[in-house]
């Protein structure tokens, strides 16, 4: 189980923006196109890039900005930002089916370039997704937590 902060509602544009260690509010930003899921990040981890790691919450459920929600993990989806690891965790909020919808990478992948054409000197690869196990051992243990799971 694991619990994450709710940055930005599904079908919304704009993302709270927190300390993420000490979970202080810091405003909020726009990105250029809607999230297809609430997204936000792991409470009390840390990612290969020093932040919490990132997370978005697939399933029926929609919770709302600025909420802390329980889930379970059920995916990793690949990352790479300007070569260095940015991975993302795919969860449900607990009690669900862990079921990922069928077009969760190709809808993921269509946000992801389209964000980051508004930076033309950053790069980002949107790898596959990998198994629970890999999101499991990335929220334990960062980048290193995920390369043995090839599933």
């Amino acid at each position: 189980m694991i619990k994450v902060m709710i940055q930005a509602e599904a079908g919304s544009r704009d993302k709270a923006r927190y300390d993420e260690k000490t979970m202080t509010s810091m405003g909020t930003g726009r990105v250029s196109r809607p999230y297809p899921y609430p997204y936000g990040f792991v409470v009390d981890t840390t990612a290969a890039d020093g932040d919490n790691v990132d997370c978005y919450v697939v399933g029926h459920d929609d919770p709302k900005s600025g909420t802390i929600v329980e889930c379970e993990p059920v995916a990793l989806l690949e990352q790479i930002e300007t070569g260095e690891t940015d991975h993302k965790v795919l969860a449900v909020i607990a009690g669900l089916d862990a079921i990922i919808p069928a077009d969760a990478l190709e809808v993921l992948r269509e946000l992801i370039h389209g964000v980051f054409a508004d930076y033309p000197d950053s790069t980002v690869s949107v790898g596959p997704l990998r198994s629970r196990e890999a999101a499991i051992g990335y929220i334990r243990n960062g980048q290193d937590g995920w390369a043995a799971d090839t599933t």
